[in-house]
């Protein structure tokens, strides 16, 4: 399973549904590098939102990658700390992405 979407989310406003809604902003704690919120803003309505950074990643699990050009769908191949290896299906891409862009499915 990989496809692109394009470069928005696939996740619409909660609001007003619309899917132009800007990429993540990783969220850290304070006095801390590590992130464990992601904030998003829809163009559309401006509402705002966040969602925890997956911390039950594993490999194998299916994911989907928001990246600034588009989001991709793929597995888990390898699993850090801080990063993720998703590869596309069949072995078509494979791309380590920072963990708050993986969205388990």
């Amino acid at each position: 399973m990989s496809r692109t979407v394009g470069p928005h989310t696939a996740d619409p406003c909660p609001r007003c549904y619309a899917e132009a809604v800007r990429e993540g902003t990783p969220l850290s704690v304070a006095g801390s590098d590590r992130v464990d919120e992601v904030g998003y803003a829809c163009d559309r309505c401006a509402h705002t939102w966040i969602r925890q950074v997956a911390d039950d990643v594993e490999v194998h699990d299916v994911v989907r990658v928001d990246l600034p050009e588009a989001t991709l769908y793929g597995t888990a191949w390898q699993v850090e700390d801080d990063r993720v290896q998703v590869r596309g299906s069949g072995g078509t891409w494979v791309v380590w992405v920072e963990r708050w862009r993986v969205i388990v499915y």
